[in-house]
């Protein structure tokens, strides 16, 4: 979980969850730049459409509320326990 948190890259994952977490890192860095081919290789590691649109929309809801946060100034909170 350690490497998993610190980059997702260096953890040891199957091939499935690396490109899942490919994709939405790259949707959060670089949204501009995904394309069909980047769906298509979701497709050909098992994701049906479903699974593909909720990684999208999940990726893209954390991005917005992020956002929001940031721009208002709101402090995180520190979560211990």
């Amino acid at each position: 979980m350690a490497a998993l948190a610190a980059d997702h890259t260096e953890a040891e994952l199957d091939e499935a969850d690396r490109a899942m977490l490919d994709y939405a890192a790259r949707l959060t860095r670089t949204p501009g730049e995904i394309t069909a081919t980047d769906v298509e290789a979701l497709r050909a590691r098992g994701f049906d459409d479903r699974a593909i649109h909720d990684m999208c929309a999940i990726a893209g809801y954390y991005a917005f509320v992020n956002r929001i946060a940031d721009g208002l100034g709101v402090e995180r909170e520190d979560r211990k326990g």
